[in-house]
C-alpha cells in the first residue's frame, strides 16, 4: 500500500457502526469536508498558543500545516495526526523572553532558538525508539503515568478560558451558551453535522452572540472591520531564531511532555483503530521533532500532535490519513491568508473560550480513558498515588525554580510522575503497576 493510494470506502460503512482506516478514505467530496473540520478543531489551540506568546497566528497555522505535511512523509502516512502549536511550550516560552503579555513579543528569536533546541532533543529521542523500541519510554511512563500526564495538560489549561477568555458576566453566559451548543450538536444530531460538532456549536453560538450584541447592545459587539481591511493574500510575519544557551535549556526539556502527549496519542489512536501502530512510534517522534525545528526556524510555535483531533476522530470514527493532508493543505493555504488571520481574531473571545473548555476538556478525558483502556488498577497505592499527585500539580500550576530555571505545572507533572513511578516501584514486584 503507497503513501497516497487510499482505498475509498462509502459512509454506509459508517452507518453500520465501520470505521475509516488510516489507510482508508470517503469519497474525496466528504474528505474534504472532514478535513475542514480537522482544521477547526486544532484551530482555536493552534491560534490561541501563539497569541498568549506574543507569536504570528498566521505563521503558526502555515507552520503547523508544513508541520502534518513532513510528519505525513516521515510516517510513511500511516499514522493518522494533525501537529498544531503546543501548549507545553507556553510557560516555559513566557519564562525565557519576559513576555509582558499584550501584542508582538519583543524577545522571540530566543525562544525559537529554544525551539528549535526541543525539536532537535525530540528528534534523537525518535531516533533512540526507532533504532531499540518503546520498551525504555514504557518502563518510564506506563499508562498510569501516561494517562496522568495526558489529563493534565488539559486539566493545566482550564484557567484559560475561564479566567483570561470572559472579561464580564455577560461573556461568562456566552461561554455556557457556547459549550452547550457544542454539547447539543454532539448529542442530538446525526450524520456529518454531529461529526462537525466543534464547528457547528461555534458558528450557533457565534450567531446567538452577534444577536444579542450587535441586535440588542448586551455586549461588546462583533467587529468585522478588520476582516474588511484585511488582504485576502500576503506573508506572514517571518521571524529568525536566536540561540542562546538559557532559553535553549529552558525550552528543550519540553521534549519530554511531547514524547508523552505522542505516545499517549498513539496509543489512544491504536486502540480506537484496532490497528497496532507501535512500530511507527520512532517515525512519529521524529516527523514532530523535524516538524518543531521547521516551525521555529520561520517563527512559529513547537508543534505536537493535537488531541483536538483526535477527539474528532474518535466522535467521527474517520481515521484515514487522507483527511490530514487535506487538512494540512487548507492550513497552508490559510497561512498565507491576513484575511483569514482577521477573521479568527474577529471570532468573539467568549466564543473561543467556551470552545476552549470543551476541547481542553475532551484532553482531560483522554487521559482518563487511557486509565480504563488499559486497566490500570488504583486498589494498587503505587498508581493511586502516582495519578492523585501528578493532578495535583499540573492542575495547581505548581512550580518549582531551579536558579533561573523555572519548571511549571505541566513539567513538574511530567517530571514528578516518571519519577516518582520509578522511585514507588523499586521495593515490589511489578505485579500490575505495568502492562
Amino acid at each position: 500500500m503507497g503513501m497516497f493510494d487510499w482505498s475509498e470506502k462509502s459512509s454506509a460503512v459508517l452507518q453500520q457502526g465501520g470505521v475509516i482506516a488510516p489507510d482508508e478514505r470517503l469519497p474525496w467530496p466528504q474528505t474534504a469536508v472532514m478535513g475542514v473540520q480537522h482544521v477547526i478543531a486544532m484551530f482555536g489551540a493552534t491560534v490561541l498558543a501563539p497569541i498568549l506568546m506574543g507569536f504570528d497566528p498566521n505563521i503558526s497555522i502555515l507552520m503547523s500545516g508544513v508541520g502534518t505535511l513532513i510528519f505525513f512523509l516521515v510516517t510513511g502516512g500511516k499514522v493518522p495526526s494533525y501537529l498544531g502549536s503546543s501548549f507545553a511550550f507556553i510557560g516555559v516560552v513566557i519564562a525565557a523572553t519576559a513576555y509582558a503579555g499584550k501584542g508582538p513579543n519583543p524577545n522571540i528569536g530566543a525562544a525559537l532558538g529554544g525551539i528549535i533546541a526541543c525539536g532537535v532533543v525530540y528528534t534523537v529521542i525518535g531516533a533512540i525508539v526507532q533504532a531499540v523500541g518503546t520498551g525504555w519510554i514504557e518502563r518510564f511512563m506506563p499508562p498510569v503515568v501516561t494517562g496522568a500526564v495526558v489529563a493534565v495538560i488539559g486539566l493545566n489549561l482550564a484557567g484559560i478560558p475561564i479566567k483570561n477568555m470572559a472579561a464580564s458576566n455577560f461573556d461568562s453566559w456566552m461561554q455556557v451558551v457556547t459549550f452547550v451548543s457544542v454539547a447539543l450538536v454532539a448529542v442530538m444530531t446525526r450524520g456529518m453535522v454531529q461529526r462537525l460538532l466543534i464547528l457547528v456549536g461555534l458558528m450557533v453560538a457565534t450567531v446567538v452572540y452577534a444577536v444579542l450584541t450587535n441586535g440588542l447592545g448586551m455586549g461588546k459587539p462583533v467587529d468585522l472591520s478588520g476582516i474588511a481591511n484585511a488582504a485576502w493574500v500576503g506573508l506572514p510575519a517571518f521571524a529568525a531564531p536566536v540561540f542562546s544557551a538559557s532559553a535553549m535549556l529552558l525550552i528543550a526539556p519540553v521534549a519530554i511532555i511531547l514524547v508523552a502527549e505522542n505516545l499517549g496519542h498513539i496509543k489512544a489512536v491504536t486502540a480506537m483503530t484496532g490497528k497496532n501502530l507501535d512500530p511507527y512510534m520512532g517515525r512519529a517522534f521524529i516527523g514532530d521533532g523535524v516538524a518543531t525545528m521547521v516551525s521555529g526556524a520561520a517563527g512559529g510555535t513547537g508543534v505536537t500532535t493535537y488531541a483536538e483531533n483526535i477527539g474528532v476522530m474518535a466522535a467521527t470514527k474517520i481515521y484515514s490519513t487522507a483527511v490530514f493532508v487535506v487538512a494540512a493543505v487548507i492550513a497552508v493555504v490559510l497561512g498565507f491568508s491576513p484575511k483569514f488571520g482577521a477573521l479568527i481574531l474577529a471570532i468573539p473571545l467568549p466564543v473561543m473560550g467556551g470552545v476552549s473548555i470543551v476541547v481542553f476538556g475532551l484532553i482531560a478525558v483522554a487521559g482518563a480513558k487511557i486509565w480504563v483502556d488499559n486497566k490500570v488498577d488504583f486498589s494498587d497505592n503505587r498508581n493511586l498515588l502516582v495519578a492523585a499527585i501528578t493532578l495535583v500539580l499540573g492542575t495547581g500550576d505548581f512550580t518549582l525554580k531551579f536558579g533561573q530555571f523555572a519548571l511549571g505545572g505541566i513539567g513538574t507533572a511530567t517530571f514528578g510522575a516518571i519519577l516518582l513511578y520509578a522511585l514507588l516501584g523499586r521495593n515490589k514486584t511489578p505485579g500490575n503497576a505495568g502492562r
